[in-house]
This record gives structure tokens, C-alpha cells and sequence, in this order.
């Protein structure tokens, strides 16, 4: 399993357009594959968007993308509104579950991305995997991905939580939990976002 990630710098103001552009044409496209979830930016690089796709693998990509330009009903009618587009490649941890795609866990989300040295991500799963569960039980989970194609030696993890509120109380609490966990080493970069999702998201 691959997932997708779709991410659009939009012009300042133009969200609630690029919203109506796209939505009437959400149910013909979720025919096609399914739809991780759909972000806009709160905190963070402003006017951006994330949409993230799950395919089986790269020849399922293709073979959908064709078809729904092809149909004539993708991709939505944003020219002139979208700036920039970065797609990248990420796999799903192995101690992700599999989750019910239609949850109402947030409304706020966070997506947080660190680049590691090369070779170190295989030992951060290794430390996370036992303490996945204990950091689950602060708040929901909606994937932990490993890049694998576009920005290389990326880890990605995104959490919902009900308030900013309820994320300073998860955070707070990560000391006795043992979060992070000690993979021995630390990341290159690390940056964050605070997200909600869009109305035609599946989680919520």
C-alpha cells in the first residue's frame, strides 16, 4: 500500500473557492480510490492544502489518474488559484492499524514531518513501535509514513486532537509516557502543521 501526498499552495483568499471548485466533484473521484483525508492549513505555511490518497501500489496510481482525467471529471477546475503542487510517495508504518476511513476524531489536526540521516528511519519504528499504543491513548492517530518517493529519508505523523487545548494536555503528558522514544539519533529538520479538514474530508 502506497498513500499519496498531494500538497497545493493556493493563492491568499482562494480557499473558499478552491472548496467549491472541488467538492461537486469529490463522489465521482472517491469511485476511483479511496481518500486518506483532505487538510487545509490553520498554523503554518498559510493558503496550502493536503490531500492524501491511498493506492495498492504505483501501477494503481497510474491506471486511476488516467481514467479519472479521462472521464472528465478530474481534476477540479482550480487553474489560476492553485500556485504550487508538491507530490510525494509515503508507506504506512507497520504498526499502523487499520483504521475505519470515515472518523470524526479531531477537528484539529496535526501533520508533523522530520527529514532523518539516511539509514535512520528503520531504527525509529523500531523505538516508536512499543511506544505507539501509550502515545495513541493522548490522542488519536491518523498514519505514521515513511517516504519513498519525492523528499527522500522523510518520516511523517499526523494526530487529531479535539482542541489546541487538548493537544497542550497531550503534550504535556508525553514525559510519562516515554515520548519520543530514544532511537539514537535525531532528526535533520523537523517542522509542523496545525490542519482541519475539509467538509468532504472522510475524517474528521
Amino acid at each position: 500500500m502506497i498513500h499519496e501526498f498531494r500538497t497545493y499552495d493556493l493563492k491568499p483568499g482562494s480557499l473558499p473557492q478552491y472548496y467549491a471548485n472541488t467538492a461537486p466533484k469529490m463522489e465521482k473521484r472517491l469511485e476511483y480510490s479511496p481518500l486518506v483525508g483532505y487538510f487545509h492549513t490553520e498554523v503554518g505555511p498559510l493558503n496550502r492544502v493536503l490531500h492524501i490518497w491511498e493506492y495498492e501500489d504505483l501501477n494503481e496510481r497510474s491506471a486511476v489518474r488516467s481514467q479519472a482525467i479521462a472521464d472528465g471529471n478530474w481534476p477540479p477546475p482550480n487553474k489560476g488559484i492553485v500556485e504550487k503542487q508538491q507530490v510525494d510517495i509515503f508507506m504506512p508504518a507497520p504498526f499502523v492499524p487499520n483504521f475505519d476511513r470515515n472518523r470524526k476524531i479531531g477537528p484539529l489536526f496535526e501533520l508533523r514531518m522530520y527529514r532523518y540521516p539516511v539509514g535512520a528511519i528503520p531504527k525509529v519504528y523500531e523505538a516508536w513501535a512499543p511506544k505507539i499504543e501509550a502515545r495513541m491513548s493522548l490522542c488519536e492517530m491518523v498514519g505514521v509514513w515513511s517516504s519513498d518517493i519525492g523528499g527522500v529519508n522523510q518520516l511523517a505523523h499526523m494526530w487529531a486532537y479535539e482542541s489546541f487545548e487538548h493537544r497542550t494536555e497531550a503534550r504535556e503528558k508525553f514525559a510519562s509516557i516515554g515520548w519520543p522514544p530514544d532511537s539514537g539519533g535525531m532528526p535533520i529538520t523537523m517542522e509542523n502543521m496545525l490542519m482541519y479538514a475539509a467538509d468532504f474530508s472522510p475524517i474528521q
